[in-house]
């Protein structure tokens, strides 16, 4: 296969963090697939560089080890990379799945100095002019950021959360990198494409790029703090909209225990039964009834107040769930709870975009497996988390695509599932998601709503009508005027007409050497002096034209 180079710009203005990527990955072991896809060649490095590092890495290791082993050392774009793919068990395998949610944002906290001057250039005062008290030394270090105590003027207690200086650059370095490797493999590597490497580049810039923009975590947070304002089992903490920019994020500072921290919530008197059952319906408040969910419910974003109420910290990766998905995840339930195979089936061909040609029949006899599996099991032994990752295995085995929010629920789910087991072995989410199941069920059958959508129905319908006669009146227009286009594709039909050709080739061949043998029977028979003077030029001639002809098809390879 022709080799497509490297973007010459790109590689030129990132030459020294290309090099730096292609050097963590030949230690890893993968300079097989980079000299494939034409990288070595472009940085002049030959194959002897790849047996060199065949040698450096433990052949114990593997390769989903190793690609997580590579990510955790290619930084923080890359880490959050890896955790976001993390979230799709659809493409990725599960043994590269179960790597992936190893990652972790092990990293330096930045200098105090640096910190503070970021706070101090976003907010346009000095340190001492915006805050009581600020502590320059930080709380808590991330990949993205770090967060700083500090006191508000009016006397509250805050925390600052502080974008890593220059991160903002780096990871649009990385973007622009990775997107051109997942570009170059497609080309280069075309089974590659089953995982679609650019689309989980394009998802995965998106989630980051939004991940930190503060000023929208900031309006998020606000937008779940109004939801949530009147429910008295959740918290979510104050943002100081005046002292947060796009790199600063300043909110109130949450006293209170980690989520799954058991001896701390025996401390404070509260029953870890109620706060993993208060979690869970939360969550199911946010995914079923508002649309809008935490991305990543996992312990380190859960706290729980002296007075019982759990606050949700982080929102830098949310999900968002149309009423339409939400409805074809209660026809999931639905059809695993009546057995409804072909219901089912539906549902799957209606949340995946398909890869490849869906054998229906072959879909239908899995999902019947999948439903026997768990039909009639008992409410408090049903497992969502599994349930919903073996629905997303049989998508990923017929070639079928989920939507990268569908992903990141299941994923918080499953996440879900293990804080409420450990705060009480015989927590069920089953037991809480029914509730909210039913009233979806109920919803979608109430009058008020019914009407409603036949009214939407019924606009949808007027508009039509109103945009019939001009689309109309433009199509006859343009047959008026012998303006009309009509774009045609046809498939299949390329081995016909080449058969065809070939077909008549093969008459025309007949023909001329008929003709010969006719003509020289012809000449042979009636031959005297003068005809024979006459037949033979004739007869050279009519060989001559049809050794031509017959030449002129066999090159063309269609004899």
């Amino acid at each position: 296969m022709q080799q497509s180079p490297l973007n010459p710009i790109r590689l030129i203005k990132n030459l020294n963090r290309g090099r730096e990527i292609v050097t963590v990955l030949l230690f890893y072991g993968f300079g097989d697939l980079l000299d494939r896809m034409g990288v070595l060649s472009v940085l002049n490095w030959g194959k002897r560089v790849i047996s060199f590092h065949k040698q450096e890495i433990s052949p114990d290791l593997t390769s989903a080890q190793r690609i997580r082993m590579a990510l955790q050392d290619l930084g923080p774009t890359f880490i959050k990379f890896g955790q976001v793919m993390s979230t799709r068990p659809d493409l990725l395998p599960a043994d590269l799945i179960e790597e992936l949610t190893k990652l972790q944002d092990d990293v330096s906290p930045f200098p105090s100095e640096e910190s503070v001057k970021q706070v101090e250039e976003e907010l346009g005062h000095p340190v001492s002019e915006l805050f009581a008290e600020f502590d320059p030394e930080p709380m808590a270090a991330g990949s993205l950021a770090q967060v700083h105590r500090a006191i508000h003027r009016d006397g509250h207690k805050l925390a600052v959360k502080v974008r890593r200086p220059n991160i903002g650059k780096e990871i649009e370095r990385d973007l622009s990198l990775l997107l051109e490797l997942a570009q170059l493999l497609v080309r280069q590597v075309p089974e590659s494409r089953v995982f679609d490497p650019v689309g989980l580049v394009n998802h995965f810039s998106r989630t980051i790029r939004r991940e930190i923009n503060f000023r929208r975590e900031a309006r998020t947070s606000a937008e779940f703090a109004r939801v949530f304002a009147k429910d008295e089992r959740v918290h979510i903490p104050v943002v100081y909209p005046n002292l947060s920019t796009d790199a600063v994020l300043t909110m109130e500072f949450i006293e209170g225990a980690k989520a799954t921290d058991l001896d701390e919530l025996k401390k404070m008197r509260l029953a870890p039964e109620q706060i993993a059952q208060n979690g869970a319906r939360i969550f199911m408040r946010q995914a079923f009834e508002i649309g809008i969910f935490h991305g990543d419910p996992h312990p380190g974003n859960l706290r729980v107040r002296e007075d019982g109420k759990i606050v949700l910290l982080d929102f830098g990766m949310i999900g968002h769930l149309e009423e339409s998905k939400r409805e074809q995840l209660v026809d999931l339930f639905l059809s695993i709870a009546k057995h409804d195979v072909d219901r089912a089936v539906n549902t799957i061909l209606e949340v995946g975009a398909p890869t490849q040609p869906v054998d229906r029949a072959l879909l239908r006899a899995d999902v019947n497996d999948f439903i026997e599996s768990y039909y009639g099991v008992p409410l408090e032994q049903l497992n969502v988390g599994r349930m919903l990752n073996d629905f997303v295995d049989i998508m990923s085995n017929f070639g079928l695509r989920c939507p990268p929010d569908f992903m990141l629920l299941i994923r918080a789910i499953v996440t879900l599932e293990g804080v409420g087991r450990k705060l009480d072995p015989n927590f069920n989410l089953a037991m809480e998601l029914v509730p909210f199941v039913e009233k979806m069920v109920k919803r979608r059958y109430d009058p008020r709503r019914i009407a409603q959508r036949t009214v939407e129905d019924l606009k949808v319908l007027l508009k039509a009508a109103h945009d019939l006669p001009l689309s109309l009146g433009a199509t006859l227009r343009k047959i008026s005027e012998d303006n009309l286009n009509i774009n045609l594709e046809h498939r299949g039909l390329d081995r016909l007409i080449n058969e065809f050709d070939r077909s008549s080739n093969r008459v025309v061949v007949g023909l001329v050497v008929s003709a010969l043998v006719v003509a020289a029977a012809l000449v042979i028979r009636t031959a005297s002096a003068g005809s024979v003077y006459f037949g033979i030029p004739l007869f050279v001639l009519s060989g001559l034209l049809g050794v031509w002809l017959v030449w002129g098809i066999l090159r063309s390879g269609r004899l």
